[in-house]
């Protein structure tokens, strides 16, 4: 199988990139329908898991889970309305069943979700972080998000923060260090569409692709 995972700095157009990617090479992506199938999985709403993903919980929640996981069967249904909400460690669970099934189907382009650290492990995975400088990420995000800079700045630092302890608590990983991918790139510099051109150049070398075969 081939697999990209593509990591992202809040703002640096991760997506948009992993997006470009798996069109240039004709791949699935596994992008935001992650949250609808894990929401469908744990039979809660998709605004639920949309916002537990990639964010550390607070000390409260923490001492709420873990009350929970001695009480609770991990496959039970689970709603927003009334009953505990999914822990952590079942939203990880359930995440790494969905993305095992889309691997299974054929090559993939997965877009955050840990899958860097979760699928470290797998020698036919090409691991991928999209970076850009901070003033970069801000300026995106005001633009993406209609926000001020203040407000922008908050919500990348934010979110970034999480994703980073998000990775080191349930894979004991540091997100942001080079050596944990095969490949960086500076958003800014090379923009998206060469960025893009730059991830499926490296993808095409990696997994022997020629012309305009889809992969193995």
């Amino acid at each position: 199988m081939a697999i990209v995972t593509v990591s992202r700095l809040y703002g640096s157009g991760g997506s948009e990139v992993a997006a470009r990617v798996a069109q240039s090479l004709g791949w699935a992506l596994l992008d935001n329908a992650v949250v609808d199938a894990v929401a469908a999985r744990l039979g809660v709403t998709r605004d639920e898991v949309a916002a537990r993903e990639e964010r550390m919980p607070s000390l409260v929640e923490r001492l709420v889970e873990t009350m929970a996981l001695g009480s609770q069967d991990w496959a039970g249904g689970i709603s927003g309305d009334g009953k505990r909400a999914p822990t952590d460690a079942q939203l990880v669970e359930v995440t790494r069943l969905i993305v095992d099934e889309a691997i299974a189907r054929g090559p993939l382009v997965i877009v955050g979700r840990g899958a860097q650290s979760m699928l470290a492990a797998r020698s036919d995975a090409l691991h991928v972080f999209c970076y850009a400088p901070r003033s970069a990420l801000i300026r995106r995000s005001m633009t993406r998000d209609k926000l001020n800079e203040h407000d922008a700045a908050g919500l990348v630092d934010e979110t970034n923060d999480h994703r980073e302890q998000w990775v080191r608590r349930h894979w004991n990983r540091a997100w942001r260090d080079p050596a944990n991918y095969d490949l960086s790139v500076n958003t800014e510099t090379l923009g998206i569409a060469g960025a893009s051109d730059v991830v499926a150049s490296t993808a095409r070398m990696r997994f022997g692709i020629t012309g305009n075969s889809p992969a193995v």
